[in-house]
């Protein structure tokens, strides 16, 4: 065979082979996704419905401390971004204190009662500062922010 007709046929072998592959790719694609979805769905409900029939200390306390380590990630992002903090020694300065806070706020939360205390001051501290954000940006999207502050 000529050189030619080899790349020929090794051209139209590659364009079936791709044809092929899309045709089975797609249906197979959806079906293992669903099947993800359905997976994550049933392990979620399965850990909420655990967290909130069974009244177990642990796990009130693993819930307090993800809501309080969430409040504190997010107090942190909205300090960085109103007062555009770009330097990276200045941000460690400033989500240190805030993750010592949180930390010794989850150690001592085994002792005392403080955790809703704690998290609506990070919370309303957060508000206050993207209320403050939104009022000095130019992002497009600041129409977002405003509601979800608002709300």
């Amino acid at each position: 065979m000529s050189g030619s007709m080899e790349n020929t046929m090794e051209t139209d072998m590659v364009a079936m082979m791709r044809r092929a592959h899309g045709h089975c790719q797609d249906p197979a694609s959806i079906t293992f996704s669903v099947l993800s979805l359905a997976m994550h769905f049933h392990g979620w409900l399965s850990f909420f419905i655990t967290l909130y029939y069974k009244d177990v200390d642990i796990i009130k306390r693993l819930d307090y401390s993800s809501a309080i380590a969430v409040l504190g990630f997010s107090l942190i992002i909205s300090i960085l971004r109103t007062f555009d903090v770009r330097v990276e020694a200045a941000r460690v300065m400033v989500s240190a204190p805030v993750l010592a806070l949180v930390t010794t706020h989850v150690l001592s939360m085994l002792f005392t009662g403080w955790n809703i205390i704690a998290c609506v001051a990070m919370g309303v501290a957060q508000l206050f500062l993207w209320a403050r954000w939104a009022a000095v940006s130019r992002h497009p999207s600041i129409w977002k922010l405003w509601v979800v502050v608002i709300a």
